[in-house]
């Protein structure tokens, strides 16, 4: 579009009587501070992080008869004051998804089937692969003779669903067991 005089004068005569709106006592406070009132007439509404990357926007979320049916901003977050990205917006799909695993997928090796299986059985069977891949690789000494205690078939991963005293801690197990290769991406 090519800008010329008359337009160029029409859009800042309309951008000036704006701002000067604003100057005379336009206030929408007040209805803001209405809406931050509402409350739902089903469900219970609790404070939770998005947990979709590593800004921490905090979010409402309403649920009802065991179901999340609402996600909104939290207007009272010092993060996001109550706006979501588009991720953040559309969160309530995640539990809400037919699709969603809601129990432990097993495949055993040379299997072409999955199997259902426990999270008590998936657990230990975690801590069983962990200590018998800790064992078989965990070096006392390096080539000079030098004390490392460290093991390098192990690494671990954190991410940004991970809040700060998760990551500590996920940090200091994993450093209790010699884990070397040890990294946080927060994109994940």
């Amino acid at each position: 579009m090519k800008m010329q005089r008359r337009t160029f004068l029409a859009t800042a005569g309309a951008t000036g009587a704006a701002g000067a709106l604003g100057f005379l006592g336009l206030d929408l406070r007040p209805s803001a501070a209405y809406a931050q009132q509402a409350t739902p007439k089903k469900g219970k509404v609790t404070t939770t992080i998005c947990p979709y990357c590593g800004v921490g926007c905090g979010l409402l979320v309403t649920a009802a008869d065991g179901k999340v049916i609402n996600t909104e901003g939290d207007p009272d977050h010092p993060i996001n004051q109550g706006s979501l990205c588009a991720k953040g917006s559309a969160l309530y799909q995640v539990p809400n998804n037919e699709r969603r695993l809601t129990g432990v997928k097993y495949r055993a090796a040379g299997s072409d089937k999955w199997e259902e299986k426990s999270w008590d059985w998936a657990l230990d069977r975690i801590a069983e692969k962990i200590k018998a891949t800790r064992d078989e690789t965990f070096q006392t000494t390096d080539s000079q003779g030098r004390v490392i205690n460290r093991t390098e078939g192990i690494a671990c991963m954190g991410g940004a669903a991970l809040d700060n005293e998760e990551c500590y801690t996920y940090s200091k197990l994993a450093r209790a067991l010699g884990v070397v290769f040890l990294e946080h991406q927060a994109r994940i």
